[in-house]
């Protein structure tokens, strides 16, 4: 090698550029920490802490609430600020003759079991055009899910689970309806997390004079109270949100 260069001066040449790389900065990465947050934020529940509730029950009298004629029904009656629905044979409710929203609701009461071993709360609600219900306590006392999704009840859809549920304990049973997806929380716990889009909802014959709101028991005595809604946050032209 005759370039007029040594070898020792090429390799100090070589040396001095491996340090100059080494002490360059390092690609920016995001602390752990800030990915985590963000994916916590999307996961959070739609529900609007700031909006008001609106009673649908003022624990006097049943307002817009009628007893639903299924044909064979327990009385309905307001005892000590809650709603008795008496055991039928078999189904017994109320249904709401007001005025209510289709969509970007949310929907809350206190339900609880006083006799029987079916589901003491079976809450028909709007979806849009779509009705559908929220079983609590069904098919022999614990199965929890929506009737129907896809054609398929509460008992044979990927909403179904099964919970224990103790007899005169009062539950709060809560949904939030967009037109994106069903949220169910028992005692704010989220239950249910439904996405709407390529499924179809329907409900069961039985409820069919539930429609557009209504509250459902099967051989089963309950009581309701705290039964409430808000209107849920919408998206205008430009994508920002409006109540």
């Amino acid at each position: 090698m005759n370039n007029g260069m040594t070898t020792a001066a090429m390799l100090a040449v070589l040396l001095i550029g491996m340090e100059q790389h080494v002490a360059a900065d390092p690609p920016t990465v995001a602390p752990p920490s800030k990915v985590m947050k963000k994916t916590a934020q999307a996961a959070a529940p739609i529900s609007q802490p700031g909006i008001e509730w609106r009673s649908l029950f003022d624990g006097q009298d049943l307002g817009s609430w009628k007893s639903t004629p299924f044909g064979g029904e327990g009385d309905v009656v307001v005892d000590k600020g809650s709603i008795r629905i008496a055991m039928g044979s078999d189904m017994s409710g109320i249904t709401w003759s007001g005025e209510f929203p289709q969509q970007n609701y949310e929907f809350a009461l206190d339900a609880q079991r006083i006799e029987g071993n079916d589901f003491f709360c079976g809450l028909t609600f709007p979806v849009g055009e779509n009705p559908c219900s929220l079983i609590v306590g069904g098919w022999g006392g614990g199965v929890v899910g929506l009737s129907s999704i896809d054609g398929h009840d509460a008992a044979n859809n990927q909403t179904s689970l099964c919970l224990e549920f103790e007899k005169s304990r009062w539950y709060a049973v809560r949904i939030c309806v967009t037109s994106e997806r069903i949220e169910c929380f028992l005692d704010d716990k989220k239950v249910i997390d439904q996405p709407l889009t390529n499924h179809t909802l329907s409900i069961r014959d039985e409820v069919t004079l539930s429609k557009p709101l209504g509250i459902a028991t099967y051989a089963t005595t309950a009581g309701l109270k705290n039964i409430r809604w808000r209107p849920l946050p919408t998206a205008n032209s430009n994508g920002l949100e409006k109540p």
